[in-house]
C-alpha cells in the first residue's frame, strides 16, 4: 500500500487537562506543595518585664504575655524543644527607670541585658538569640531615638546610643542585633562598634523596611509604651514601595547580614521585591496587629484560627521571606511537627 493509500487516522482527541488531579488527597497536595514552612524558619518575639512576679497577659494580644525572667527562660527552652529557629527579645523596664535617653538600654543590669544573659545561659547556642536595638521601650517620651531641643528625633545622636546598646547586648549574649529604629546609617555605626568591641561574629538583622503602620497598636501595650504622637518622620510612608528598595540597598552596603520587612501581611508586594533584590537572607515580621486581628476574629467564631494562622504564614513565606517573626511561632511549630 502506498503512502497515499494509508487510512486517515481520524480526528485528534485533545486530552483534557485537569489541574484538580493534583489536589485529590491531602497526601497529593502535600507532595506537590510549592511553598513549605519549617519550624526553623520561625522566630518568636518575646517580652520580658521588670518588677513582676508572674507573667502578665497582654489584653490586645490573647495568649501572649509579658514574661518574668523565669518564665522567659522556660519559653526559650520550649522553643528549642519545638525546633523554633530563634527568639527576639524586647525588654520592658519599670516606669521610673525610663528617661530621655533610654539609659536602661545601655545599663548592663537593665532588664533586656539581664534577660539576654538568662536565655543564653539556659539554651546556649541551640537557639538564635536576637535582641531589639531601639530606644522606644526605655525612653520616657516613647520615641525610638534621642530628641533634640525642638522635640524632633535627632538621627546622629541616636546612632551613638544604638552603638552603645548593640555592644552591651552582644556582651550579654545576643547572637544577632536587630536595629529597628529606622535611623539613617544605623547598620554601619553598629557594625563598627561591634567589631571594635571584639564582636565580629555578632550578626545584624537590619529592619531595612519598616512602615509607619496602624497595626503596631498592640505592641505598644506589650512594651508599656510612653509614646505620644507618631513615628511618621522616621518610619516609612505606606504608599511608597520604591523607597523600600533604596533603604534595602543602603543597609546592604553598610554590612547587614540579614534584612527585614515589617509589617508583613500588608506589604507582601514589597517583601517580594526585597526578596528579589537581596543577596542576604530576608525576614518578615508578622506584627502584633496582624496577630490580634486573626485572634479576635477567631474568638468570635468568624474564622478558623489555626487555618488562618497557617495561611498567613504560608503567604509570607511564598512572598519571599526565609524567616518569619511571628507570635504564633510556638503554635505553628507544633502544628508543623504534627
Amino acid at each position: 500500500m502506498s503512502g497515499t493509500d494509508a487510512p486517515h487516522p481520524g480526528p485528534v482527541t485533545v486530552p483534557v487537562v485537569r489541574p484538580r488531579r493534583l489536589r485529590t488527597t491531602p497526601a497529593m497536595r502535600r507532595m506537590v506543595a510549592e511553598t513549605r514552612l519549617h519550624p526553623a524558619e520561625l522566630i518568636l518575639p518575646a517580652f520580658v518585664r521588670e518588677g513582676i512576679d508572674e507573667p502578665a497577659p497582654i489584653a490586645s494580644m490573647p495568649g501572649i504575655v509579658q514574661h518574668t525572667r523565669d518564665s522567659l527562660k522556660k519559653a526559650a527552652a520550649e522553643a528549642v524543644a519545638e525546633g523554633v529557629g530563634g527568639i527576639m527579645l524586647f525588654g520592658v523596664p519599670e516606669e521610673h527607670k525610663k528617661d530621655a535617653v533610654g539609659s536602661a538600654g545601655t545599663d548592663p543590669d537593665g532588664i533586656l541585658q539581664v534577660a539576654l544573659r538568662d536565655v543564653r545561659a539556659e539554651v546556649g547556642d541551640d537557639l538564635v538569640i536576637m535582641s531589639d536595638v531601639c530606644l522606644d521601650e526605655t525612653t520616657d517620651h516613647g520615641h525610638c531615638g534621642v530628641l533634640d531641643a525642638a522635640g524632633r528625633v535627632d538621627n546622629d545622636a541616636t546612632l551613638v546610643r544604638y552603638a552603645e546598646m548593640a555592644v552591651v547586648q552582644a556582651d550579654a549574649g545576643a547572637h544577632v542585633l536587630g536595629p529597628s529604629g529606622m535611623m539613617d546609617g544605623q547598620v554601619a555605626v553598629i557594625r563598627e562598634a561591634l567589631d571594635r568591641a571584639g564582636h565580629q561574629d555578632a550578626g545584624i538583622l537590619a529592619y531595612a523596611v519598616k512602615y509607619s503602620s496602624a497595626f503596631f497598636g498592640p505592641f505598644r501595650e506589650a512594651i508599656n509604651s510612653s509614646l505620644q504622637g507618631d513615628r511618621k518622620t522616621y518610619q516609612q510612608d505606606p504608599p511608597n514601595a520604591r523607597e523600600a528598595l533604596r533603604e534595602l540597598s543602603l543597609d546592604l552596603a553598610e554590612g547587614a547580614d540579614m534584612v527585614m520587612v515589617k509589617p508583613a501581611g500588608p506589604y507582601l508586594d514589597v517583601l517580594r521585591r526585597v526578596a528579589d533584590e537581596s543577596d542576604v537572607p530576608v525576614a518578615a515580621y508578622q506584627i502584633s496587629g496582624e496577630y490580634a486581628m486573626v485572634e479576635a476574629a477567631a474568638e468570635r467564631g468568624w474564622v478558623d484560627r489555626d487555618a488562618a494562622m497557617m495561611e498567613t504564614l504560608t503567604g509570607i513565606r511564598r512572598a519571599g521571606a526565609q524567616m518569619i517573626l511571628t507570635y504564633w511561632a510556638m503554635d505553628a511549630a507544633r502544628k508543623l511537627r504534627g
